[in-house]
């Protein structure tokens, strides 16, 4: 039997024993988690700032605090979830006592992603463990420093058999997946999640994926281009860009794309300074393979802003581009990088028909102050694509 087997087997074994049923034991061990985040909370902040080159400051507001309040919430919310839910009773139960009962699923497979490494590791832990299950986190081996750290601070703070993490590779993904779970759950991008889907069908394990999609920017003519392009610079360039539901390129009419160039440009140098490689807040590419190909995107682009990298650091400039091309490589793949696309459309009706062409994307931003245009992005009330609609539609 391979560690990796072992591993998993030991973790099915201690739920198999019964020990995670009672409330009381999951939330000793949330509390746990909680006291592991205050106690190495520099030791955690210092190992994104090695990866992401994420300052304190980053590190709690992008990571930390998210996974604080959801311990919190799900302490405070566990015994009314996990109670018996009574049920009414119909002509066929009359004579019973009908109640929903719920029931850990077993053992928990997360299998987290570098961007946010800390985060989309503890965070999904968090809730298999309110729920009653036992847990294995596999850490993506490119934010090797926090994969390391969990590996290490974990096992000091929750039940070491229940909870466990393993570290590598492809090849360690590849084994962890050929064993059996009750549930997996995955962030990171469309290729891997179908390695993924494919391997839980095997067992027929129910799965959560959480994929990536090249995010659209709607900006209209009638809105307030400070706030939007403020708002839109601090989305799409906070991490360096490798954010899933940060906005990935603008759509705009181009009697305004001028006008966007410049009030981003006034928010990145309010952010970051004149040259964001000497910014505390301005993070870099995770490492040199991405490095080459975000830095690929902007071959035959016309560059309105940035446009510069450094191999040796991973750091590539706030980029804006312009008159952007629909079919060029930029628009063909999520970016996940610091390099914004501006394409121009004529109408919101263009724009619409333009999104409804691609692939579903996780968010839209909508920046206008018109409410009869902007209803037309809300699902519930407009069926103008043909696509499903996005998961978030936000609306400034």
């Amino acid at each position: 039997m391979s560690k990796i087997s072992e591993v998993v087997q030991r973790a099915r074994a201690a739920f198999n024993s019964g020990k995670t049923r009672p409330l009381q034991f999951r939330i000793q061990q949330l509390e746990g988690l909680r006291r592991m985040i205050k106690e190495r909370e520099k030791d955690i902040a210092g190992a994104l700032t090695a990866d992401l080159h994420k300052n304190e400051w980053n590190a709690y507001y992008e990571e930390v605090v998210y996974v604080l309040e959801e311990i919190e919430y799900m302490i405070k919310k566990l015994p009314e979830w996990a109670a018996d839910e009574p049920m009414e009773r119909t002509a066929q139960t009359q004579l019973d006592e009908s109640y929903i009962h719920w029931e850990p699923l077993g053992v928990v497979l997360i299998i987290s992603a570098w961007n946010n490494p800390f985060n989309l590791a503890i965070q999904p832990m968090v809730g298999a463990i309110a729920a009653g299950n036992a847990v294995v986190i596999k850490p993506s081996e490119l934010s090797e420093n926090m994969a390391n750290l969990l590996a290490t601070i974990i096992p000091q703070y929750v039940d070491k058999d229940l909870y466990a993490v393993i570290n590598g590779g492809i090849s360690e993904t590849t084994e962890v997946l050929k064993e059996r779970f009750d549930h997996i759950l995955y962030t990171g991008s469309t290729g891997v999640g179908k390695i993924i889907m494919m391997a839980a069908a095997k067992h027929l394990t129910p799965i959560t994926l959480e994929l990536g999609g090249k995010n659209p920017c709607y900006v209209d003519k009638d809105c307030d281009l400070d706030i939007a392009c403020r708002r839109i610079a601090w989305g799409k360039f906070m991490n360096s860009g490798q954010t899933c539901v940060g906005p990935d390129y603008i759509l705009c009419d181009p009697s305004i794309q001028n006008q966007i160039v410049e009030k981003l440009k006034k928010s990145l140098k309010e952010f970051y300074g004149e040259d964001a490689k000497k910014s505390r807040d301005y993070g870099r590419i995770i490492n040199s393979h991405h490095f080459q190909r975000v830095m690929g995107l902007m071959e035959g682009q016309k560059v309105a802003y940035g446009g510069t990298g450094d191999a040796a650091t991973r750091y590539i400039a706030p980029t804006i581009l312009t008159d952007v091309d629909p079919q060029s490589q930029v628009m063909q793949e999520e970016i996940f990088g610091p390099i914004l696309p501006i394409v121009c459309v004529r109408s919101l009706e263009e724009a619409i028909e333009f999104i409804s062409q691609r692939e579903k994307p996780l968010a839209l931003y909508v920046f206008s102050l018109n409410d009869k245009g902007t209803a037309a992005w809300d699902p519930t009330t407009a069926r103008r694509a043909s696509r499903p609609s996005p998961t978030a539609v936000l609306v400034w």
